[in-house]
C-alpha cells in the first residue's frame, strides 16, 4: 500500500522524525490559509499523487511541473488553483496521468546538502538494513549502478534494534557534521522506531537534507507496508487512497484476489502465485502478452472465480482468457463448476481456455466438456499457451 506525501509527514511528525512545516489543502483557498500559518517562510507547493517525477512532470491543461517555489499566499493560492482538479503525467503516471485531488503547502528550506537514506529489510537475511549515500536528491538505482562505493550499507539485529554506534557510523558514513551528531542520530533512531512499529517493508528519505540554517531534516519520505500487518494498523489502513490505484485491483481486493493489471490481451486466472508467473512466462514464451497477474488462493469459491471473470473482461484489451488451475485444496470439478458458471454469469464472449490438473481432475473436465459453452481444453500448460495465442491470432 502506498500512502501520500503529506501522509508520510504525519507519520514523520508522530515519531519526532524533524521535517518540514505545512498543511495538505483541497482547495486554492485552504492552499492560501495554509500559506498564512508560515508567514514569512518561504514556501513549495507539491501536487499529491501517487507517483514519482512530479517536479519535471506536465499537466494536461498546459501548466508545467507538480512542485512549485513561491514566496506570498496569493501565489500558493494560484499555483493550486492550476494543479487541483488538474491532470499531471509524469514518467511514472504513463500517458493517462494522475488527477490531483489535494496539493502540499511547506516550508521551502535552503539545501546545504542532499543525502539519502532508507530502512528495509534484506530479502538475504529477512532482517533490517538501512541503506545510506551522501548522493541525496537522485534516483538511487541510478546511482548504484554508476557509482556502487557511494551507497553504504548497515546491516541491523532485529533482536537489539539500531544501535548508537550504529547511528554514529551512519552519520560519519555520510559526512554529517560533529554539530549534527546529536540530532542526526536522534532522527536515525526514530526513523528505525518508525519502521518498527509501523510495520513497514521500507522507509526511504530521498532528500535527507542539511540546511544552510544548520538543520537536518526529512524532506520527502516514502513507505512500503507490510500488507499482512494491516489488520493491526487501522490508522495506516485508513490513508489509504484508492481514487490513486487500478480500479481492477480495488475490486480484486474486495473479493481477496490477487490482481495486478499488466498491458497484454491475455487475461490469466491462475491459483497460487508461483503457477500464475510461470504461466505469465509461458505465455511470453509463446509470443503472447499476458494483460495480468491474478491469483485466486488456494481455497477459491465459486463467487470468488465470478468476481474474477468480471474483473478479468472489465479490461477493454483482453482478447482471451487462460485458467490455469492445480486442484490441491482447491479440487478441479469444484474449480469446473465456478468457470461454467461465471462464464454464463458475465455472458463471456472471449475465448476461454482451460487447463485443469489434480484431484478430481477427469469430473473437472467432463463438467467443461458438457457446459455447452465454447471452451478450449489443454492438457497441460505448454498447450494451453500454444491454444490461448492460437485463439488470439484467429480473433
Amino acid at each position: 500500500m502506498n500512502i501520500h506525501e503529506y501522509q508520510a509527514k504525519e507519520l514523520l511528525d508522530k515519531y519526532g522524525v524533524a521535517n518540514s512545516s505545512g498543511g495538505v489543502a483541497s482547495t486554492p483557498e485552504e492552499a492560501e490559509k495554509i500559506a498564512t500559518s508560515l508567514a514569512g517562510k518561504n514556501l513549495v507547493v507539491k501536487a499529491q499523487v501517487h507517483a514519482g517525477g512530479r517536479g519535471k512532470g506536465s499537466f494536461k491543461n498546459g501548466f508545467k511541473g507538480g512542485v512549485h517555489l513561491c514566496k506570498t499566499p496569493a501565489e500558493a493560492r494560484d499555483l493550486a488553483s492550476k494543479m487541483l482538479g488538474q491532470t499531471l503525467v509524469t514518467h511514472q503516471t504513463g500517458a493517462d496521468g494522475r488527477l490531483v485531488r489535494k496539493v502540499l503547502i511547506a516550508e521551502s528550506v535552503e539545501i546545504e546538502k542532499e543525502l539519502y537514506i532508507a530502512i528495509l529489510i534484506d530479502r538475504a537475511t529477512s532482517a533490517p538494513v538501512v541503506v545510506a549515500s551522501t548522493e541525496g536528491g537522485m534516483d538511487i538505482e541510478a546511482v548504484a549502478e554508476k557509482t556502487p562505493e557511494k551507497i553504504h550499507h548497515i546491516a541491523i539485529d532485529p533482536l537489539l534494534g539500531l544501535q548508537a554506534y550504529q547511528s554514529r557510523k551512519l552519520a560519519k558514513l555520510l559526512g554529517i557534521p560533529t554539530t549534527l551528531l546529536k540530532p542526526a542520530c536522534a532522527l536515525f533512531e526514530n526513523l528505525y522506531r518508525l519502521f518498527i512499529a509501523c510495520d513497514c517493508s521500507m522507509v526511504e528519505v530521498n532528500p535527507l537534507v542539511i540546511t544552510k540554517s544548520g538543520d537536518i531534516r526529512a524532506l520527502d519520505a516514502k513507505f512500503n507496508f507490510d500488507d499482512n500487518a494491516l489488520f493491526r494498523h487501522p490508522d495506516i489502513l485508513a490513508y489509504r487512497d484508492t481514487a490513486e490505484e487500478d480500479p481492477r485491483e480495488v475490486e480484486a481486493s474486495k473479493s481477496n484476489l490477487n490482481y495486478i493489471g499488466l498491458d497484454g490481451n491475455i487475461a490469466c486466472l491462475v491459483n497460487g502465485a508461483g503457477l500464475a508467473m510461470a504461466t505469465m512466462d509461458i505465455i511470453k514464451h509463446c509470443g503472447g502478452e499476458p494483460a495480468n497477474f491474478l491469483d485466486v488462493g488456494g481455497g477459491a469459491n465459486e463467487q470468488q472465480v465470478t468476481e474474477a471473470f468480471k474483473i478479468l473482461i472489465s479490461d477493454k484489451k483482453v482478447k482471451a482468457i487462460l485458467v490455469n488451475i492445480f486442484g490441491g485444496i482447491m479440487k478441479c470439478d469444484i474449480i469446473a463448476e465456478g468457470i461454467v458458471a461465471a462464464a454464463k454469469e458475465v455472458n463471456l464472449s472471449v475465448p476461454l481456455v482451460v487447463r485443469l490438473e489434480g484431484t478430481n481432475v477427469q469430473q473437472g473436465k467432463d463438467i467443461l466438456a458438457n457446459s455447452g459453452l465454447p471452451i478450449v481444453a489443454a492438457n497441460d500448460l505448454g498447450d494451453a499457451a500454444k491454444k490461448i495465442v492460437a485463439e488470439v491470432r484467429a480473433a
